[in-house]
């Protein structure tokens, strides 16, 4: 059974996920005046074929366990993405069916040396290890020059998410820095729902509410991204603007554990 906190996040998702539908956007009349924003209740129950109390349940954060059909129904009734249909999933299962669920809290903390070696034999190409809690557990040169000197900061600062948030060298590194910091978040989120019992994932984002407007305005919305490689658009402090494209690649024998490296692909147009 999920524990108390991931009900009441299900219940949250639920209802936020309600509130961003309009009766247009999934085939049903307007009807009468509304007193809030979204669909009502009893419409996400009727798309979903359930009973209007069994999904007020849900979204009160009630005790109850729903199964897989269920959760697809909502899924489909809501219009989720399929990172928020995995969140979802992770929720109702209290973690269980999250990345690496199960494993000791300071096992993802330990990186095998033959990974920080790797790290250092992709240089110069920007490459880091990030952990469970997305530290930074391994870097090469080139990642510590156009990110930051992961090995000269205190323990607690050896963040991606924290450096994201509060470092003011990310605003200027990150040229598109809003979209790059929500999307870091969503994903942040996505991991944390894998780790339900591990205090750390709390403990940072309190820190990070109190640190930072932007995550006390989006943590609440429940947004959550899936990890995967792409490009970006960074500033280098000695090449300029630069188009990077990234490849994200878990670590097989610790799956909490990604290596991700950069490659410049030409100046930004």
């Amino acid at each position: 059974m999920a524990a108390t906190g991931d009900l009441q996040a299900l219940g949250q998702l639920l209802r936020s996920r309600r509130e961003r539908l309009r009766p247009s956007d999934v085939g049903l009349p307007a009807g009468s005046r509304r007193r809030t924003a979204g669909l009502r209740r009893e419409e996400v129950a009727l798309l979903a074929n359930m009973s209007v109390t069994y999904y007020t349940f849900l979204e009160q954060g009630r005790p109850v366990r729903p199964s897989g059909q269920v959760l697809d129904a909502l899924a489909d009734a809501l219009r989720m993405s399929g990172a928020e249909r995995q969140y979802l999933r992770v929720l109702a299962r209290g973690g269980e069916d999250g990345p690496g669920a199960g494993t000791a809290a300071a096992a993802a903390e330990w990186i095998d040396p033959e990974a920080v070696a790797l790290v250092q034999r992709l240089e110069p190409f920007p490459t880091i290890v990030k952990g469970r809690r997305w530290d930074v557990l391994a870097s090469n040169p080139s990642a510590r020059e156009l990110f930051a000197d992961w090995d000269a900061l205190p323990d607690g600062e050896r963040n991606l998410v924290r450096w994201m948030f509060t470092a003011p060298r990310a605003r200027t590194v990150y040229l598109e820095w809003e979209p790059e910091a929500r999307a870091m978040l969503g994903r942040f989120r996505l991991a944390a729902a894998g780790h339900p019992d591990d205090p750390g994932f709390e403990a940072l984002i309190e820190g990070l509410k109190g640190d930072s407007e932007e995550v006390r305005q989006w943590w609440p919305r429940h947004d959550v991204m899936a990890v995967g490689s792409g490009s970006k658009k960074l500033r280098h402090p000695r090449l300029g603007a630069l188009n990077y494209s990234h490849v994200v690649l878990q670590l097989a024998d610790n799956p909490d554990q990604t290596l991700v490296t950069y490659s410049a692909a030409g100046a930004v147009g």
